[in-house]
């Protein structure tokens, strides 16, 4: 199979947008990513890949931990920084500050988990990148599902097609 037909078939298939910070000690780097799951939840492990064409690749793969925003629709803006290349992202970027532990993290995600990076596999021209979560923060109405139909529901933020997607109540499919 050609990559020209290895992305096709994948460019169907929507995924979740995530935006994953490090600092090796290098200085702040962020990028873009649909590949981040959960593996886990016992212990806590996600997973995510790294391609080598990043301009933040070296330095996620050298870092000892990672913080992974999980987006909603609201922080498009934040997908679109870490999905731009030859951009200092944190010279850009909206408000963002260190933890007390050093990793960059902006506070317009509604969800973000730091987590120490367990493993590392070379797959292909990527990096596939084990991760123990350590920490996490869920701001209030950030991808907490709700039963009160008076509070609105959180729009995750899904790549789909080349294309960035809100999905809410419009597109739900009953079961």
């Amino acid at each position: 199979m050609s990559s020209g037909d290895f992305k096709a078939a994948f460019r169907n298939h929507a995924a979740g947008v995530s935006l994953i910070t490090a600092d090796d000690g290098s200085g702040p780097v962020a990028l873009t990513a649909t590949s981040v799951i959960s593996v886990s939840a016992d212990p806590p492990l996600f997973v995510f890949s790294v391609s080598a064409q990043s301009s933040s690749s070296a330095t996620i793969t050298s870092s000892d931990t990672v913080v992974v925003h999980l987006l909603e629709a609201d922080q498009l803006e934040l997908a679109q920084l870490g999905a731009t290349s030859g951009i200092d992202r944190f010279a850009q970027a909206p408000e963002w500050s260190r933890l007390v532990t050093g990793e960059p993290v902006f506070h317009a995600a509604p969800v973000w988990i730091r987590g120490r990076i367990i493993s590392r596999m070379d797959a292909g021209t990527s990096t596939v990148i084990a991760v123990h979560a350590l920490q996490s923060n869920v701001s209030e109405g950030g991808n907490v599902p709700t039963d009160d139909a008076e509070s609105p529901e959180p729009a995750p933020l899904v790549y789909h097609n080349r294309t960035w997607h809100r999905l809410g109540s419009h597109s739900r499919i009953p079961a």
